[in-house]
Order: C-alpha cells, then sequence, then structure tokens
C-alpha cells in the first residue's frame, strides 16, 4: 500500500471511530510507529485530523482529552523507565513541585521512604500516593476541581503558586516540540502549569516521546522553558540533539 492510500484510510479509520492511535494503525497496516506518526503528520498538515497522545482525532475535535483511566495505561513501560531516571533528579532535601499527570502521579508513588521533602501539588491523584508517606511535608493547593484529570485550577491555584518559590518541578504535558512548545486540551490546566513552571528554579518535563510533535489547544511555555526533559527511547537521536542544541538537556531511558 503506498502511503496516500495508508493515509486515507486513517482518515477514514479517524471519522469512523473518532480516533486512531499509532501502534494500534501500525499493526494494521504492518509499518513502524515511525511511519504512523509521519503519516499523521502529513494529514496533521493538510488540516484533515489533529495529533494528540498516542495518535489522532478527526479536525474540529481539538478539545478531545482521554481520561485519567485511558492514560494509566498508556505507555505504561515508558513511564515507568522515565520515572527511575526522574528519580535521580530529586534534591537530598528542599522543595519540590508535582505537576498533574500520570507520569508525575507514578513519580510520587515511587518516592523512597527516606525521602524527606516539602512537596506541593495541586493534583489529587499525586496528593493520594504521598499523604501516608513518612517523610514527605506535604501541601496540597487547591482550586476546581477538574473531573477529567483530579487537578485543582483556577485562580486559587494560580495564587497559591505565586507564593512559592521551589527548587524543582516536574511537569506533564500532552504534546511537546521546539516549533509549538509546550501544550495542554484545557486552558485552565495551561494557566496553573505555567505558573509551576515560574514557581520553580528549575524544571524537569516527564514525557513519553509519543508526545514529541503533538499540538493541542492551550500553549503554556517553550521548551526552552524546561530544563531537563526525560523521556523514551522513541525520540529519535536527531530529534533529541534538536532539542539540546535549543538549549534543553534530554535523558532518553
Amino acid at each position: 500500500m503506498y502511503a496516500p492510500e495508508r493515509q486515507q484510510e486513517i482518515l477514514r479509520l479517524a471519522r469512523e471511530s473518532g480516533r486512531v492511535d499509532v501502534l494500534s494503525l501500525a499493526e494494521e497496516f504492518q509499518v513502524t510507529a515511525e511511519t504512523v506518526r509521519r503519516d499523521l503528520k502529513a494529514l496533521d498538515r493538510a488540516g484533515l485530523v489533529r495529533r494528540v497522545h498516542g495518535g489522532a482525532i478527526p479536525a474540529g475535535r481539538l478539545d478531545f482529552e482521554p481520561d485519567l483511566a485511558e492514560r494509566e495505561s498508556t505507555a505504561a513501560d515508558e513511564k515507568d523507565r522515565i520515572v527511575q531516571a526522574a528519580l535521580g533528579e530529586l534534591p537530598d532535601e528542599g522543595s519540590v513541585l508535582l505537576d498533574a499527570g500520570t507520569t508525575v502521579s507514578r513519580l510520587a508513588a515511587g518516592f523512597p521512604l527516606e525521602c524527606g521533602l516539602t512537596v506541593v501539588t495541586h493534583a489529587l491523584p499525586v496528593a493520594a500516593r504521598l499523604a501516608d508517606h513518612p517523610g514527605i511535608d506535604l501541601h496540597l493547593v487547591g482550586g476546581r476541581v477538574r473531573h477529567r484529570t483530579r487537578a485543582a485550577v483556577d485562580a486559587w491555584a494560580l495564587r497559591a503558586y505565586g507564593e512559592v518559590r521551589a527548587d524543582v518541578a516536574f511537569l506533564g504535558a500532552n504534546g511537546f516540540s521546539p516549533e509549538h512548545g509546550l501544550t495542554t486540551p484545557d486552558l485552565a490546566e495551561a494557566a496553573v502549569k505555567r505558573a509551576v513552571i515560574a514557581a520553580a528554579r528549575r524544571v524537569v518535563l516527564l514525557a513519553d516521546s509519543a508526545k514529541h510533535g503533538e499540538e493541542h489547544f492551550a500553549r503554556f511555555g517553550d521548551l526552552t522553558d524546561v530544563d531537563l526533559l526525560i523521556t523514551d527511547s522513541g525520540l529519535s537521536p536527531e530529534d533529541a540533539a534538536a532539542i539540546e542544541a535549543a538549549g534543553t538537556e534530554v535523558v532518553r531511558t
């Protein structure tokens, strides 16, 4: 099957089901995941689909956002490797900000018992995983809680982050690229993520490679706002080098 034929079929599947994912398409068409991503990029440039985490949706559905359970099960092995690398970035002492997101939540679950840190988060799943940790001084930021992400947003959350200055923030994103920066589907979540970046001396982005090149509705920063990107080996060495050339260190797990 030639690329235009495959892309036409991908478009048909996206319109029928409302969403397509990279791994399923690769299996169906017997091609590599990278080939599917190139197809989706071509369809995105043509304005026929919009790329989202792990796949694409038909154009016009940019507000689509997978729920927490779906995102928790996506790229689980990659997220576990990212978390193992991220644990090495925890300071020996001091303060940490933890953003909303399934990878950041996995990081919280992996905090060593001997860890003694002040932790601030607006994400209920993150707070739940640290609430009983004996060495953590946990601060939960309040606000309106979004059902889809279980994260606090709006004025209360923004005001709270405006009052702190932490050593390091661990950040999540639905999409990242040198061209389009850091993006997420919701404007309110984007505003809180922007506040988290501003409240930390060092910013570490935890994002699996499927999010590279994806663009969502709400932009909350540039990749240059990130000191360290921890991702998986699905990010090509060439793409990693391009990101590092712009000033962000990259670790591929």
